[in-house]
């Protein structure tokens, strides 16, 4: 088992933005405004801005540097908005609604309260049957479900923070039923990853 460190995340993003396009093909709204929270280096929503032209997306950091390399990265597409500074864990949020909301690789790296917080946020944004789609590594029964996601999760908290790390999946799914928002599919992605697709009730 190797204990070195990840690759970075900007590569992670390049490899797994075309498989995770490839759900949301399926699972987004023809027309709308999509949230997306955590945009990191907008490398995801540079690519689905351009595979789904008739979407409007909404990217978003919860710092204020974050979002000046977000806007560099996006601006060729005039369906992203102006990054917005946000952070799950501070109200209100900076949009009262959204067609979509998209999360990818923050509940892993950020500490365990902002996950309610990002569910809670969620379940007050969307309208019935709209969706939430997560993505990332999580443990399941309690186990993980690859040596890599053990090794990972021990970076994490040794690199990041402590309070990071890979979250139960039935706690997600747990905290999502508690806002109001069902899983509908469980997928599993590339990468000992797993996509989850929560429609609001």
């Amino acid at each position: 088992m190797t204990t070195s460190a990840p690759a970075p995340i900007t590569t992670a993003a390049m490899r797994n933005r075309g498989p995770i396009a490839d759900v949301l093909a399926r699972v987004l709204p023809a027309e709308g405004l999509v949230l997306e929270i955590a945009s990191g280096s907008g490398t995801h929503v540079d690519h689905f801005a351009e595979r789904f032209p008739a979407l409007t997306f909404q990217p978003t950091e919860p710092t204020a540097e974050a979002l000046v390399e977000l806007d560099a990265a996006t601006r060729a597409h005039a369906n992203v908005r102006r990054a917005l500074r946000l952070d799950v864990r501070e109200t209100p949020w900076p949009l009262a609604k959204a067609d979509a909301v998209i999360c990818i690789n923050m509940i892993h790296a950020s500490p365990p309260e902002t996950l309610p917080a990002l569910m809670r946020g969620v379940g007050a944004l969307l309208s019935p049957g709209a969706p939430l789609v997560t993505y990332g590594p999580y443990r399941i029964g309690g186990q993980h479900t690859a040596e890599s996601n053990v090794a990972f999760d021990a970076w994490l908290k040794r690199e990041r923070h402590p309070s990071w790390g890979v979250r139960d999946l039935e706690t997600v799914v747990a905290e999502a039923e508690r806002s109001g928002l069902r899983l509908e599919e469980q997928i599993a992605m590339p990468a000992n990853n797993f996509t989850l697709v929560f429609r609001r009730v």
